[in-house]
């Protein structure tokens, strides 16, 4: 293998099913993961950001058949609605796979053959299931009789014949690599639940469903053409296959086979598919394991989760039309708690808007860019910056690249917040409007600016759209501030 000059890091969202367009809580995910991305490369990785869509399931199948429509219509549709999250939310991936592409069929073929053929057996089964889920429950998975995930869609009796993965087999591993940390689960609490789960003793799971049950829909399995694969057996392997597993391809040798990091980005309610069943099934085939799994919560609306079922749905495209992209992604970073659910108001959204953005941001970017505008350039040579201003600017740097190394955006936000504060309190104290000598101005508003572009670098894997329209207005050039008065960044709303 060649020398790498740089740290790899692939990070990869979930891939939701297209029986509907996209909803708010996806949207979270996607900006949630496209900020530890941008930040990555900013550090210097070499990084590999992946998301796409799982279209294979048979709820899509459903769905479209309740339109009246062609199921591959109905994909379609919605599958670009997804890719169009990209310029909605301003999100910067690399490669958005769909599950119907021939990369990932050949690939998830291969991997269905790459497996201990000892791990793999056909057996008859009986079983509630949940079309929802698209997953056999027990009756310890369910609650007052209904999923947990899906309480509003009924639960079928299933029997038939189907190819079951041997996860029975790797109960001790899977159990070590979680609880020696080498299969790292942020945050802590969902590396207890998963666990827990693990050790009441890993059962083996169906992976195929009939073709006739599933109409033909799904890749068929190897050698069996009676057998599909079960949706979240093939759905798994997008993760390689967008790499070019198929084909041993550079990238999959690059990001995963010899990867530095490989991180999985999910909500909670998938967390034993990613965190138990994918790393049994990557031994099994002989491949190495993802090193981290972070697991986010839901976005609920008036305490309920967003779900298409009960048709609470908040589209992004509306909200970030209405307030903008970086409005948007404020509010999911700042409002919803990193490892927790967060509740969606339109409301809060319109207070942190016209608190943090106007009032705040906004604001402080205005003031210092109509009185920078007249003294600029400013030569940083010809002045030195306060040592309060250099320290409070340096404690933040530090405070929020911890912070978002360890996926606590909300608080790399809030620190951010504060050294927006600080800036706005120096302008205060210094009044640089009341002053005459231009020199002395000079050096107060270069405080200011320093800190105005401190905020930019650190806002940009944030809100990259209002980086660069700071950037326009007050930018380090050669040395110098430059300064130019533009439009305002957030305009209060009513």
């Amino acid at each position: 293998m060649a020398f790498k000059t740089q740290k790899t890091f692939y990070i990869t969202t979930a891939i939701p099913y297209v029986n509907a367009e996209p909803h708010l809580g996806f949207g979270l995910e996607l900006v949630q993961a496209d900020v530890v991305a941008r930040h990555r490369r900013l550090i210097g990785d070499d990084v590999r950001f992946v998301t796409g869509t799982d279209e294979n399931a048979l709820k899509n199948f459903l769905a479209a058949r309740e339109r009246g429509m062609e199921p591959m219509d109905l994909i379609e549709r919605n599958a670009a609605a997804f890719r169009e999250l990209r310029e909605v939310l301003d999100l910067s991936w690399d490669d958005f796979i769909r599950t119907t592409e021939p990369r990932h069929i050949r690939g998830a073929k291969k991997f269905w053959q790459a497996c201990d053929p000892g791990d793999i057996y056909k057996r008859s089964y009986r079983g509630i299931y949940c079309p929802g889920c698209e997953e056999f429950k027990t009756e310890k998975d369910l609650a007052d009789g209904c999923c947990p995930e899906h309480p509003h869609t009924k639960l079928e009796a299933v029997e038939e014949e189907n190819y079951f993965f041997r996860l029975s087999k790797y109960q001790d591993a899977i159990e070590d690599l979680i609880a020696s940390g080498r299969l790292e689960i942020i945050p802590e609490t969902r590396r207890h639940e998963i666990l827990s789960f693990v050790r009441q003793g890993l059962q083996d799971f169906s992976i195929s469903r009939s073709s006739a049950r599933s109409h033909g829909f799904g890749i068929p399995v190897p050698g069996d053409s009676s057998q599909v694969q079960y949706v979240w057996f093939d759905a798994l392997t997008n993760y390689i296959n967008a790499l070019g597993y198929a084909d041993d391809a550079e990238p999959f040798r690059r990001y995963w086979r010899d990867g530095d990091m490989v991180l999985h980005v999910i909500g909670k309610g998938i967390a034993r598919f990613h965190a138990v069943h994918w790393p049994a099934m990557l031994l099994s085939a002989g491949l190495p394991l993802p090193k981290k799994i972070f697991v986010h919560g839901y976005i609920t609306v008036e305490g309920q989760k967003i779900s298409k079922t009960l048709g609470n749905i908040i589209v992004p495209k509306e909200i970030a039309g209405e307030y903008g992209t970086d409005a948007l992604r404020y509010y999911l970073l700042r409002e919803i708690p990193a490892f927790e659910d967060g509740d969606f108001s339109e409301q809060k959204l319109v207070e942190r808007y016209n608190g943090d953005l106007a009032n705040g941001l906004g604001n402080l970017v205005a003031r210092v860019a109509t009185l920078g505008e007249r003294v600029s350039p400013i030569p940083l040579v010809e002045v030195s910056l306060r040592e309060d201003i250099r320290a409070a600017t340096r404690e933040t740097r530090e405070a929020v690249r911890s912070a978002t190394d360890s996926f606590r955006f909300n608080e790399a936000l809030a620190d951010i917040w504060r050294l927006i504060g600080v800036a706005d309190r120096f302008v205060n104290e210094t009044k640089p409007w009341a002053i005459e000598d231009e020199a002395e101005l000079r050096v107060v508003l270069a405080n200011a600016c320093a800190v105005v572009v401190a905020v930019a670098d650190l806002i940009e894997p944030y809100l990259p759209g209002t980086t660069g329209r700071i950037r326009a207005q007050i930018s380090l050039k050669d040395g110098e501030v430059i300064v130019k008065r533009g439009e305002g960044l957030f305009p209060r709303r009513a």
